[in-house]
């Protein structure tokens, strides 16, 4: 099967887990199939069904993302935190930033003060605001012309960056004619 079905179907499983915060084993595997079947018809599939949710829940386990627990004799399963951030890395990939009809003449700054023993950190940073649209308006300052702010909130939360991101809905930036034709905004 390949990497890209792989990860979907363990983004479907994370996600019906995240959603339901926990579920019955039983229940695990009926609902991503049903989730499975949205994305891949049968004749695309190689391995049984049931066999292969099955293993790909136990793949899950394995990595830590997921772990089972027993309550009142029954099996529950649920989302670890290293799952929770697996889950996060999804969405982030998945995450665009809308464009509204008619701008609303606010700009959206981004800030944060990173300390330089965790570069690594402030690179990825910078790479997952340049994959969302934004530009630099100084290293540590970025822009957007849209609503953005759940988005922000996710990357705060992925990479573990609380009060050292701020961020900002701001009506005036000085000299913001290049901003403006950066977003097609003039």
């Amino acid at each position: 099967m390949q990497k890209e079905t792989k990860i979907l179907i363990g983004k479907i499983i994370l996600g019906t887990i995240a959603t339901a915060g926990i579920l019955t084993v039983a229940a695990v595997a009926p609902n991503s199939l049903k989730a499975i079947d949205l994305f891949y018809p049968k004749e695309k599939r190689k391995y049984h069904r049931g066999s292969y949710v099955q293993t790909a829940v136990i793949k899950l386990k394995d990595r830590g993302f997921i772990k089972f627990e027993k309550r009142d004799g029954k099996s529950f399963v649920r989302l670890t935190e290293k799952g929770q951030r697996e889950l996060l890395k999804y969405q982030l990939q998945e995450a665009v930033i809308k464009k509204s009809k008619q701008w609303d003449k606010k700009w959206r700054v981004v800030i944060f003060d990173i300390k330089e023993n965790a570069r690594n950190l402030r690179r990825g940073l910078r790479q997952e605001l340049v994959n969302l649209g934004f530009v630099r308006l100084q290293n540590s300052v970025w822009v957007h012309a849209y609503e953005c702010e759940e988005v922000i909130i996710m990357l705060k939360s992925y990479f573990c960056l609380g009060k050292d991101v701020l961020y900002m809905t701001v009506e005036k930036i000085e000299n913001d004619k290049w901003l403006k034709q950066e977003f097609d905004l003039i």
